[in-house]
């Protein structure tokens, strides 16, 4: 069986992507890897083992931004909604036989 050797930048993304989803088995099974092999990574990776990369310079999120980032999103989103609203209402009144179309 060949051993294969992983780059520190691939074992970082898959890293990452676990920690991201909280599930180190999709990963793996993303990339056809053991389980195991992620949750070894992610260990690494917290305890600042996995090479040389270095872990402090990574992206922390807090609770706030995240939050703030989250009502954005949101406000954005009812905003398409109410655009997608009006603009059905207009053919509606406009023109009657389009809104069968559009559902």
């Amino acid at each position: 069986m060949k051993q294969t050797r992983y780059s520190k930048e691939f074992k970082v993304q898959a890293v990452k992507e676990a920690m991201e989803t909280g599930k180190p088995s999709v990963v793996a099974r993303r990339y056809e890897l053991n389980a195991n092999m992620v949750g070894r990574w992610v260990r690494e990776y917290k305890d600042g083992k996995l090479g040389d990369v270095d872990v402090s310079s990574a992206p922390d999120l807090d609770t706030k931004q995240l939050s703030n980032e989250n009502d954005q999103l949101k406000q954005l989103l009812g905003e398409k909604d109410l655009e997608i609203a009006v603009l059905k209402d207009l053919i509606k009144k406009k023109n009657p036989h389009l809104l069968k179309k559009l559902k």
